[in-house]
Parts: structure tokens; C-alpha cells; sequence
């Protein structure tokens, strides 16, 4: 697809000392949602949150594809915060997918990659939960809500639980005098298949250490993504964190900053 040259990506600092580490959120989310653990990573790394293409404050597209979303961070990432020295990347979800497919496009960008709960693989029959949730926000009609508040009780009978009606309207905004969606629904609804999809990278590697974290609860990563996580990313572990279903850095905070700490500053 054909990407303008003033395309703009929207970031967020947080700490001003240390390694960097990027943080790129999933669908629906916004850089802001890995405020808390980015905080708790100070004062040894400073932190990029990254709003993905079609999503929170970054600009649109007319197609949703991996390795231009992948070259898209690499270019902010190259003419900033990786200009002088490799990052350390997160991802989570379709930001993991984003974060992959950067890793093995871009490896000199790349220290050490840590994938949240996503394999580089189809994602499969879990799309149609995401299905669900963009038909009930599109059954919204906006010019008839005046709060928040209103958006939450409309969505109730559609989305029972509170958590994710809250996660979701964090992309509902007020804009020229009523409301709108910073999240390109539209194409996000359309390009489903392209989200839970994976391209073919199998004739490239990245060499460097990789944490793959999964939440416990969560079906998303199995036994039998092991082997093409280990193809494409040779020095790989696994962690799966207790209590905690895919939506692991928000279920289980605490811990997951300290795994994330651990990770950096480990020494091969």
C-alpha cells in the first residue's frame, strides 16, 4: 500500500534516563495503555509508547498490512530513540505480530524483543471475538450519545464485561461538538483477517534473546506454536504468568514489570 511521506506516528515519553524500551500496544489500544509499566521501568529505561497506525492519535491508512506497519515504527524508531543504539521492543497481541515481523525486517534496531501472548502464526477462531466487539461498536450511533457514560450503558447488553467496555471506550473522543472514534474501526472491522493473519517470514531470522510471555489463563499460545517461534526466533523462552489471561500486563502488573526488568538487564 501507498503510505504519504508526512505519515505521523504519535508517541509518548516516559523517563528520561536509561535504555529504551518501545511498547506497541494491540487492537483497539493506544501507547497510553502501557503507561503503568513503562513508569515502573524507571529510572533504569526510558520508554516510547507507540500508537499504532489506525489507533490512538497515529494517522491512518487505506490498508492494514504487517511489514508496512512493521517499517513505519522502524522509520520513527531509526530517526530517534534507535538512532544511535539498538531498543528493546514489546509487543503485545497484533503489536507482538507488528513487533515480530519489525524484529526480522529491521534487526540492528533490535536488542531484546519481548512477545506478548501471540505467536507468529494464524491467529485462528479468536478473531471472532473481535468481530463481535467491532459489530457492537459499530451499532452505536454516536450523534445520538452526549457522555461517555451513555456509550457504557448501550454497550451493556452486547459487551457484559465492564473492563472491556472501559478498554474499548478509551477510543471514543469528542470531536466537532459530539463524538468520534480514534481507532479506524471501519478498516480494522474489514481487514480481520489480515489481523489474526501472519506474513511468510520463514527465510529470515532474528538471533537476539526473545521472551515470549503468556498468560496462563489464555489459549492464545500452545504447545504447537512453539516450533515456529523457535524457527524464526532461534534463542526464544517462554514465561507464563499465573493468574493472568491474554491481557497479561493489565491482569497482572506487578509482575510483569518484573519480568520485564529481569529480562533487560540480564547479560549474555
Amino acid at each position: 500500500m501507498s503510505i504519504s511521506a508526512d505519515f505521523s506516528l504519535h508517541t509518548t515519553t516516559v523517563g528520561d534516563s536509561g535504555s529504551t524500551v518501545v511498547f506497541l500496544h494491540g487492537l483497539f489500544g493506544q501507547g497510553k495503555n502501557f503507561t503503568q509499566i513503562a513508569k515502573g521501568l524507571t529510572p533504569d529505561h526510558q520508554s516510547l509508547l507507540v500508537d499504532l497506525p489506525n489507533h490512538g492519535r497515529s494517522d491512518w491508512t487505506e490498508q492494514l498490512d504487517y511489514p508496512e506497519m512493521a517499517d513505519l515504527v522502524a522509520e520513527e524508531l531509526r530517526a530517534g530513540v534507535a538512532a544511535d543504539q539498538p531498543v528493546h521492543l514489546v509487543g503485545h497481541s497484533m503489536g507482538g505480530k507488528v513487533a515480530m515481523v519489525l524484529a526480522l525486517r529491521h534487526p540492528e534496531l533490535i536488542d531484546r524483543l519481548v512477545v506478548v501472548d501471540i505467536a507468529p502464526v494464524a491467529t485462528g477462531g479468536s478473531m471472532g471475538q473481535f468481530e463481535h466487539l467491532l459489530g457492537s461498536l459499530a451499532e452505536l450511533d454516536l450523534t445520538q450519545i452526549s457522555s461517555r457514560g451513555e456509550a457504557d450503558e448501550q454497550l451493556q447488553e452486547n459487551i457484559a464485561d465492564p473492563m472491556i467496555r472501559g478498554f474499548l471506550l478509551q477510543s471514543l473522543v469528542r470531536r466537532d461538538g459530539g463524538f468520534g472514534w480514534l481507532s479506524n474501526l471501519d478498516l480494522l472491522r474489514a481487514e480481520l483477517d489480515v489481523i489474526g493473519g501472519f506474513p511468510d517470514l520463514t527465510d529470515t531470522q532474528f538471533t537476539g534473546p526473545v521472551l515470549l510471555i503468556a498468560g496462563a489463563d489464555s489459549d492464545y499460545i500452545t504447545e504447537e506454536h512453539r516450533s515456529p517461534m523457535r524457527t524464526l526466533f532461534p534463542q526464544t523462552h517462554l514465561l507464563r504468568i499465573n493468574d493472568a489471561g491474554h491481557w497479561v500486563h493489565a491482569d497482572q502488573p506487578e509482575v510483569f514489570t518484573s519480568v520485564l526488568r529481569h529480562f533487560f538487564a540480564h547479560q549474555d
